[in-house]
């Protein structure tokens, strides 16, 4: 008996282990939206008080914690494929904490305009590719098993 078999339920995992990837992608497009609002929300704030005006927007966290959530889900069911996607959603996790603090930082300093959350957006960029050659590879895989 394995002692987490209770904590996972593997076979409902199974289930749906071919909508994990899909589940992926649309939360790191949409948390990619939400860093985009909360960017503009960031400015706003900024205009209205210094660093202490400036909070985290609860949709975008909720976002990126349903992506980590989601991305090791995924490895449990894919280990290879899900590794690689947790990897990359995880560095999108510790650079939006980064990024926000940075942000803190430029309100502090009152000298500059904040700048686009530019490693985010980057860090989603590769996250998103992975996620959509995960979750649409059955549309290139007569193509791909051909060269193959």
């Amino acid at each position: 008996m394995q002692p987490l078999q209770f904590l996972v339920p593997i076979d409902a995992l199974e289930s749906i282990d071919g909508l994990l990837p899909t589940v992926v992608f649309a939360l790191v497009v949409l948390n990619v939206l939400t860093r985009l609002l909360q960017h503009n929300r960031h400015e706003r704030q900024a205009e209205e008080g210094d660093d202490e005006a400036i909070s985290r927007w609860l949709p975008h966290t909720a976002t990126t914690l349903a992506m980590v959530f989601a991305s090791l889900l995924y490895m449990i069911v894919a280990p290879h494929g899900g590794m690689v996607m947790s990897v990359l959603v995880l560095g999108v996790f510790v650079t939006d904490f980064f990024e926000f603090e940075s942000r803190k930082v430029e309100a502090r300093s009152k000298s500059k305009d904040l700048e686009r959350p530019t490693a985010a957006i980057g860090a989603s960029i590769f996250a998103l590719l992975y996620a959509s050659y995960q979750s649409v590879f059955f549309l290139i895989a007569p193509i791909w098993n051909s060269i193959v």
